[in-house]
């Protein structure tokens, strides 16, 4: 079959555009810098020619409210209109879980997500939406910049996060399959509060800050609840734990160096 990754050179795009190639399919890893940029349009009729799955997974360059909002839409809006004139068989996107949730609605990025969906089901091509928790990958992120002394305060809700390797298995698995015309879920395999997870990263990675765990603090304009980024009952959850991301993270950043 042939597949259009939008986002085919990022974090979660790449490891999606190798793993459908070892399989042995035609893959096209579409982002601006290989000419398709799904926000403006530009090139998506061409790369769309005899595709059988569109894989979204870009995000954007900006977490502004107004700015997130916009890329989502519009990157929709023109990725369903070109898969109409394609004649898409099935259209996988990327998002998060917790999108819909009212605790969650406060955050621009997640309102944005959600019109995104929103715009995926309505487009009438088959599809399915995958929402992930958050990755291991992020948590350095999350923490942010600061000095030495200063403690942080986080949000002690629970997540469950997961590594981006077990995402991009769990994306392409799902754009091998048929459509669900609807949400599947992934997580990781290990539940804590927030705070207690970029805690255990900035131990593991030597930075001495402190981490305090409060339940008012918000999260990307959100306060909350117990179980707002925590994935239900019948979830895919992912092979790798903290330890085993991480020494695996390590390594990879040590690869990169050298």
């Amino acid at each position: 079959m042939k597949f259009v990754v939008i986002g085919g050179t990022g974090l979660i795009g790449s490891k999606v555009v190798e793993r459908l190639r070892r399989r042995g399919h035609e893959v096209v890893a579409a982002a601006p810098s290989t000419g398709i940029n799904a926000v403006t349009g530009h090139g998506l009729d061409a790369a769309l020619t005899g595709t059988d799955v569109v894989v979204d997974v870009a995000n954007s360059p900006s977490f502004e409210d107004q700015a997130v909002l916009a890329f989502f839409e519009n990157a929709g809006r023109h990725l369903a209109a070109a898969e109409q004139r394609a004649g898409v068989k099935h259209h996988v996107a990327l998002s998060v879980v917790g999108t819909g949730r009212p605790a969650f609605a406060a955050s621009g990025y997640i309102r944005a997500k959600a019109a995104q969906e929103a715009l995926i089901c309505a487009a009438g091509i088959p599809y399915t939406i995958v929402q992930a928790t958050q990755f291991f990958e992020f948590l350095g992120a999350i923490a942010g910049p600061g000095e030495a002394g200063q403690p942080l305060r986080m949000s002690s809700g629970l997540m469950q996060p997961i590594a981006a390797e077990d995402v991009a298995a769990a994306v392409a698995d799902c754009a091998l399959g048929a459509p669900v015309h609807g949400t599947v879920e992934i997580g990781g395999p290990q539940q804590a509060p927030l705070a207690q997870w970029v805690q255990r990263f900035l131990t593991a990675t030597g930075d001495s800050r402190t981490v305090v765990a409060d339940p008012q603090e918000p999260y990307f304009g959100a306060v909350l609840e117990a179980g707002t980024l925590l994935p239900g009952g019948g979830a895919m959850l992912g092979r790798q734990d903290f330890d085993t991301w991480f020494a695996r993270w390590v390594r990879d950043r040590r690869g990169a160096a050298a």
